[in-house]
């Protein structure tokens, strides 16, 4: 007698489109239900009132010493931040560890307290402070002070894009170029730029997006004087308070424009890259 067969399960909807639900839902909740109001509340009064706002003499200077710090910092930390990469992978030495472990210290360390270091040492009733004050260089409540600010936040997203990549690059070419008397530096531009270079550039935009939006540190640094140390992030904190937002959302959508376009060109980059990895 042949024994009967298992009753079939039937599978529920929730079992099938929950999953999705929740995670659609939740996306919703946290990302474009913000960004929607925002939206509505930059642009309720039309584009030419819009335009105003981003462009009156104290946003417009907020902007434009915030896109100039984060250049110069994306410019310094793409240089430094694939040296330190290098050397971590390259070179074999004692405290390489703990050195691998202080490059992502920024990430774990508020942002408040970036700013309160900076300004412990770099004060102007502080030994170095002083003593760079006495020489005609001010930093704190100063550009200088937002550019350090940013380099230490934002320091790990170039080392951390570069180092995998140069982990998985093979030596035999740079041996091969050493056989022929090729120096290191000459090998380093020749042969191994070229292949870390999608990643150069990829943590280069994260590192510019990130400074953008920056504000723990830099309000504490900057001493905040309108068209003089007054960031973009800031000038939006400064509106909030002032009752103005619509001026505060405008600021924050051009803001948002700006990271959205730098994470397209990142996303498109890291595509490419991993094509090129499959490709060989």
């Amino acid at each position: 007698m042949r024994p009967a067969a298992a009753p079939r399960r039937r599978s529920l909807p929730w079992g099938r489109w929950g999953l999705r639900a929740t995670a659609i839902l939740y996306l919703v909740v946290m990302i474009v239900l913000p960004l929607s109001a925002i939206l509505s509340t930059g642009l309720q009064n039309g584009p030419r009132v819009f335009w105003k706002d981003i462009t009156s003499p104290v946003a417009f200077a907020a902007l434009r010493l915030t896109l100039t710090a984060a250049l110069i910092t994306t410019v310094i930390n793409a240089v430094m931040g694939t040296l330190t990469a290098y050397v971590l992978v390259r070179y074999d030495f004692p405290g390489r560890r703990l050195l691998n472990a202080l490059v992502d210290m920024p990430f774990s360390i508020p942002t408040l307290v970036t700013g309160v270091m900076l300004v412990v040492l770099y004060g102007p009733q502080r030994l170095l402070g002083a003593w760079l004050g006495s020489h005609g260089v001010r930093v704190i409540f100063a550009t200088p002070g937002i550019v350090l600010a940013l380099l230490l936040v934002t320091y790990p997203f170039v080392v951390r894009a570069v180092q995998p990549v140069l982990m998985d690059l093979e030596k035999d070419q740079e041996e091969a170029a050493y056989t022929i008397g090729a120096s290191k530096w000459v090998t380093f531009y020749r042969i191994v730029l070229p292949a870390i270079l999608p990643a150069v550039t990829t943590g280069s935009l994260l590192n510019f997006g990130r400074a953008l939006g920056e504000f723990g540190s830099i309000v504490v640094v900057s001493g905040n004087i309108p068209r003089r140390t007054l960031t973009a992030a800031v000038y939006v904190y400064g509106q909030i308070e002032s009752q103005n937002q619509h001026a505060a959302s405008a600021m924050s959508i051009l803001l948002l424009c700006i990271s959205f376009l730098l994470l397209v060109l990142a996303d498109l980059m890291q595509r490419r890259r991993e094509a090129q990895r499959e490709g060989f």
